[in-house]
């Protein structure tokens, strides 16, 4: 980083020093400032993509880093909480901490506070969902950048045809001593001088885009294994709990009925007859 930081501003010096370079004999010298406003009206976007990267440049440098990604001392109290089963304090611990593997955690372990019923694969799952949100949040704070040097180069080349057109209206006047008198050096030079500036916009930009890029992926290398590293001890711990639980007891199967002897037809008895001494209804 610090190499590339030197490179792009030796690169900015040599332009500098090449711009105000004098001619031998040559009694005008080359002003930045005049050259600017001969940009015209394009230059004003330009200008507001320029601050817009360098305010982005300065805040990735100083926001993505190692400690902000994954912390070694909070590694360290993580692994020490999980071992003593304090799942709640390490939830409560992950809450108070800013880095990326802080916010995992702390999915992690609220959601395993809140169930304990949970099976291990459900519990990656939250895992995992919530690093793919930290992923895509580091992704998308370095994708502006990348914007920036997508749209400079467009708006420096809107500006080249703004100038283009200026110049042809100029040659379109057919007043002779109008170009004579370089008239139509004002449309091209607005041309020239968006071109350049969108272009240097876009490169500066592209380049920086690059070198965080490689940071992020740098970073989110070590946060997977952070979070796989602790996942593993979080299943260790519920691979020994299935194993000391006791065994549910399946009920006993209930007892068959036992099979009646039943007489065959042949040898049951005839039912009772009443008899005639017998008054009807007795």
């Amino acid at each position: 980083m610090n190499r590339t930081l030197l490179f792009v501003l030796s690169l900015l010096a040599a332009t500098g020093a090449a711009l105000g370079a004098e001619e031998p004999g040559d009694t005008t010298k080359v002003n930045i400032l005049e050259i600017i406003k001969e940009g015209g009206l394009m230059m004003w976007p330009l200008g507001a993509l320029s601050i817009g990267a360098l305010v982005l440049i300065l805040l990735l440098f100083f926001t993505i880093n190692r400690r902000n990604v994954v912390n070694d001392r909070f590694m360290r109290v993580a692994e020490s909480l999980i071992r003593k089963r304090d799942y709640l304090g390490l939830a409560g611990y992950a809450h108070r901490r800013g880095e990326c593997i802080a916010r995992i955690t702390q999915k992690t372990f609220d959601f395993v506070t809140k169930n304990p019923e949970a099976k291990f694969n459900e519990i990656r799952d939250v895992a995992e969902a919530e690093g793919s949100r930290q992923a895509s949040t580091l992704n998308q704070r370095i994708s502006y950048l990348a914007d920036i040097g997508a749209i400079a180069p467009m708006v420096g080349l809107l500006g080249t045809v703004f100038g283009m057109i200026r110049a042809f209206l100029e040659i379109n006047t057919g007043n002779v001593e109008v170009v004579r008198q370089m008239k139509l050096a004002g449309g091209v030079a607005e041309a020239l001088v968006t071109t350049a500036s969108g272009l240097s916009i876009g490169i500066l930009a592209m380049i920086f885009y690059s070198v965080f890029r490689g940071r992020v992926q740098r970073y989110l290398t070590e946060l997977e294994a952070a979070a796989t590293h602790l996942l593993a001890l979080l299943g260790s711990q519920f691979q020994q709990s299935e194993r000391y639980r006791p065994d549910k007891k399946a009920p006993a199967p209930a007892p068959e009925p036992a099979d009646t002897y039943q007489l065959p037809r042949s040898q049951r008895p005839a039912p009772a007859r009443p008899s005639q001494s017998d008054p009807p209804g007795a």
